[in-house]
């Protein structure tokens, strides 16, 4: 099992988690689709759910909140990128174009954290670990496997990245267009253009889910109520799906295994 046991090489994924109305539905539909085990948290972390995946720690669940206005976020899983000082993280986003969405704020003991966009407008998290280092398990099946960042520019987005958080960034010869995003010189995530994304679409992170079956989990998917917005498909790492679960959180699935965590 690719089980994490310290804490992430800062600019690494470390951590993904969703925001939708219905945190009971959503806990209920990941159960159903990946085996993970969650419950509302404690009235301390606004009911914030950890997900375990045979009982290590895989992704959070919480219940969107009305933001300024009176609006609610749309439902989305966010990538979170490890920092030695989210403070500093902060401030070196800020300094860089980027910009931030909350400020810094402890996590009980477990970490502290901050929610920002990068130049391009892509929003993502970033996590100094305290207690909690972020997933414990990643790279097989009901677990992350990769983030990859689709960008109006990746040319300023690669620049935004290497100044703010110190990823750098190089073409993958086998994927035309694509771009391996790298922490301390090892792959970490990927990088691309809006190309292939639906026409509209805005600056995001993606997370790709491991799964055994991609076919099956697609059909499993809608059968519970979620869409499929990319049929499942053949490519140079395996076979892989975009889809959307029933509350409208997109995410992507592919039979693959990643890289081996990298910790430090």
């Amino acid at each position: 099992m690719p089980e994490v046991t310290k804490p992430y090489v800062p600019g690494t994924p470390c951590w993904v988690d969703l925001v939708v109305p219905d945190q009971r539905e959503a806990l209920d539909f990941y159960r159903d689709l990946f085996g993970w085990q969650g419950e509302p948290g404690p009235p301390e972390t606004g009911g914030y759910a950890v997900c375990a995946l045979n009982g290590k720690a895989v992704a959070g669940i919480m219940t969107s909140m009305a933001q300024e206005g009176g609006s609610k976020p749309p439902p989305a899983w966010t990538t979170y990128l490890a920092v030695a000082d989210a403070d500093a993280a902060v401030a070196a986003v800020n300094a860089n174009g980027g910009t931030p969405l909350t400020d810094v704020m402890d996590v009980l003991t477990l970490g502290r954290m901050a929610v920002v966009a990068d130049s391009t407008g892509a929003v993502f998290g970033l996590w100094q670990a305290g207690d909690f280092f972020g997933a414990q398990v990643v790279n097989e099946p009901g677990s992350v496997v990769w983030n990859e960042l689709n960008t109006a520019d990746p040319g300023t987005a690669g620049s935004f990245y290497s100044a703010a958080l110190g990823l750098t960034h190089s073409p993958m010869e086998e994927l035309p267009g694509y771009s391996a995003l790298k922490a301390n010189g090892r792959v970490v995530g990927g990088m691309q253009s809006l190309e292939k994304s639906p026409p509209g679409s805005p600056s995001h992170w993606l997370t790709y889910f491991c799964v055994d079956d991609t076919d099956s989990t697609v059909d499993a998917l809608t059968k519970a109520g979620g869409s499929v917005l990319k049929p499942p498909f053949d490519m140079v790492a395996g076979r892989m799906a975009v889809v959307q679960d029933p509350q409208g959180a997109v995410f992507a699935l592919i039979d693959a295994t990643g890289p081996s965590p990298e910790a430090g």
